[in-house]
């Protein structure tokens, strides 16, 4: 209870603060929401997407899993990206990958972790394309690296293949997707890939992951 405690505290004073600054800030936002960007991130506690990005409530529309993962399969992410999409019409949508990240660092090896297993296959299949590239780098950390900044590219690839991205693209609406990782050593974002709203340009990709 204490911790949960701590949680609505904080929220109170947050609450309290920003109906201070703007008495406006809650009611403007409760008319409804124009997300500039839909989220794809991690679900690691170390990375929160609005307080990283200094986003407001409202710019923001969020999806997390494990190792940020885009899956055709994956009915809760493709619902998340067709309301995003076809219902708020956001104009970008970012995968965002972190280093140290513990589902790709699961991936590096074979050590079975069970259920999760079948969740990472996408990101060992991805090992084992780039395992003469990621093996020549000179320590795991640097190899953790590098896999993190393949899986991120990779979920833009398939991200640009959904059904809801074809179909944007083909009515004239142009989502730009964007790849990006978060530095949990130092808390700065780095770009991987931008801009990416055309065929042509996901193609671009293939050969890279």
């Amino acid at each position: 209870m204490k911790d949960l405690q701590r949680l609505l505290d904080n929220n109170r004073r947050w609450a309290e603060l920003n109906a201070q600054q703007d008495p406006q800030f809650f009611a403007s936002r409760a008319q409804g929401q124009e997300p500039k960007f839909l989220a794809i991130g991690c679900s690691d506690s170390r990375v929160p997407l609005e307080m990283l990005t200094g986003a407001e409530p409202g710019e923001m529309f969020v999806h997390r899993n494990i190792a940020n993962q885009v899956y055709p399969s994956d009915l809760n992410a493709l619902s998340v990206l067709q309301y995003a999409v076809e219902a708020l019409k956001v104009p970008n949508v970012l995968v965002l990958g972190h280093y140290g990240c513990g589902g790709v660092a699961a991936a590096m090896g074979e050590t079975p972790f069970g259920l999760v297993d079948n969740w990472l296959g996408d990101i060992r299949d991805v090992r084992r394309r780039h395992a003469h590239e990621i093996d020549a780098l000179p320590d795991e950390s640097a190899r953790l690296d590098r896999l993190v900044e393949l899986n991120v590219m990779h979920q833009v690839l398939n991200l640009a293949r959904t059904p809801v991205i074809q179909m944007a693209w083909r009515q004239g609406r142009r989502p730009m997707i964007h790849g990006a990782v978060f530095g949990v050593r130092d808390g700065l974002l780095r770009t991987l890939v931008t801009e990416v709203c055309t065929n042509a340009q996901a193609d671009e990709l293939i050969p890279l992951v």
